[in-house]
């Protein structure tokens, strides 16, 4: 058996989840690559098993499943503290950085420099995403059978583009009946796999449940919390007779949080379609330039809503100055996106660790976990035809010779994360000033 590290310290934990606010780039797929190679592979707070779990648990949610895996994580290891600390900071470095550029873009349009920083980095980020799809794919897909399962999810939400819902319920029902016909094939995900109890029982309060054991009080408690964290603000904005684009906001985007299942690629058709032609808060090209300031920004390609918010303030600002306004609008999208993705962990979480050990549930979250490889190589897939391929019969050469480059010393030369993505943005910008792209 595998020894983990040792325990980290909130202090340690916190360094990391703000590091990780500024190095998580490339949309959900990257942040998971990203996390699984800081937090499994090199620093070992985590199993690779309860990883997974976090993550099968994390997709079947609405809203981003990268920023609701950091807060599982972050609430595994420190409790509530841990997961709220997580959770923010995944964000934080976004909101200013998105803020900023948005600003920018309002009263000077599109910014050329910063496009061909992120024509270096979008590369090198796919590279990295391609070798962490290997090495979760290693250690998932341990027989045959779940290469199949993996196979088959891919080809179907790739090619047939069926419902993600669907291809885990799929997965769930094969995994429950292969449990009872073939158990030897299906009880892939194993009760510790190198894990220590022990890591985390030390956590426990002496006189009070573990942390990660549920209770109806403690649910009961998150939920009014979460209540009050919503009523408070939006009661704010009606007794202050804000303006009424901030109120629409405020309901929309906490409808949206509880409504779109599927990762954040589902919800952004949901939400630009609503955000131009319900709302319109602003055009249709506005969006596509706030989506590529989503993708090439830190923080999930979900912090779009953010530019949107912003949009409204801009285009709507009644009273208020518009850079005012823009803030208001751009920080009520973000507060009433991500609150809820708190509210599904703390009080979900729980019980899926209640249910670790179980044959019946190791079965069924094996055939899971082999889907969700699938699904997540699809993502990756979809993240290299954008960034390789941006338009028909139109390939990204410079971009090719950057992620193979990329890939190479990150997989074989074993350079550090941060140095590859800083390098291919510096090598984004000079191949514009020579020319190259």
């Amino acid at each position: 058996m595998i020894e983990p590290a040792p325990h980290p310290s909130f202090s340690e934990a916190f360094k990391f989840w703000l590091k990780l606010g500024f190095i998580s780039f490339g949309g959900p797929t990257g942040q998971i690559a990203i996390m699984h190679q800081e937090l499994v592979e090199k620093r070992k707070w985590i199993s690779n098993t309860r990883f997974l779990q976090a993550l099968n648990y994390c997709m079947l949610l609405p809203g981003p499943e990268a920023k609701q895996l950091a807060i599982y994580i972050g609430w595994l290891l420190h409790k509530i503290p841990g997961g709220v600390v997580a959770g923010c900071f995944f964000v934080i470095p976004s909101i200013f950085i998105l803020f900023g550029l948005s600003l920018v873009y309002a009263v000077y349009g599109n910014i050329t420099w910063i496009a061909a920083v992120f024509s270096g980095l979008k590369p090198a980020v796919l590279a990295i995403v391609a070798a962490a799809v290997i090495k979760i794919a290693q250690k998932a897909l341990k027989n045959e059978v779940m290469i199949a399962l993996g196979i088959l999810s891919f080809v179907a939400i790739f090619f047939f583009k069926v419902p993600f819902p669907i291809i885990i319920l799929g997965a769930g029902l094969s995994g429950l009946l292969g449990g009872i016909i073939l158990p030897r094939k299906f009880e892939v995900i194993k009760e510790k796999d190198g894990d220590s109890e022990e890591a985390y029982v030390q956590y426990c309060e002496a006189d009070l449940a573990c942390h990660i054991a549920p209770s109806t009080k403690r649910s009961f408690f998150l939920i009014l919390v979460f209540l009050i964290l919503w009523v408070i603000p939006v009661s704010a904005l009606i007794s202050f007779n804000a303006h009424s684009v901030f109120f629409s906001e405020a309901l929309f985007f906490t409808k949206a949080a509880f409504l779109t299942f599927g990762g954040a690629y589902a919800v952004l058709a949901y939400i630009a379609q609503a955000g131009v032609e319900q709302f319109a808060w602003l055009t249709g090209p506005q969006m596509i330039d706030g989506l590529g300031l989503a993708e090439t920004t830190p923080g999930p390609l979900i912090m779009v809503v953010q530019f949107i918010g912003f949009m409204a303030g801009w285009n709507n600002p009644g009273d208020l100055n518009p850079i005012w306004a823009g803030l208001i609008g751009s920080l009520i999208a973000t507060y009433f996106t991500f609150l809820p993705s708190f509210l599904f962990i703390m009080l979900g979480g729980p019980y899926i660790e209640k249910f670790r050990g179980n044959k019946k549930l190791s079965a069924v979250l094996s055939a899971i976990t082999a889907a969700v490889v699938g699904v997540v190589l699809n993502l990756a897939v979809w993240f290299g035809i954008q960034v390789l391929f941006p338009a028909p019969g139109e390939v990204y050469w410079f971009g090719i010779v950057i992620g193979g480059a990329s890939f190479a010393v990150f997989q074989w030369l074993r350079v550090g994360m941060i140095t590859i993505i800083i390098s291919a943005g510096a090598i984004g910008l000079l191949g514009r000033l020579v020319g190259l792209i």
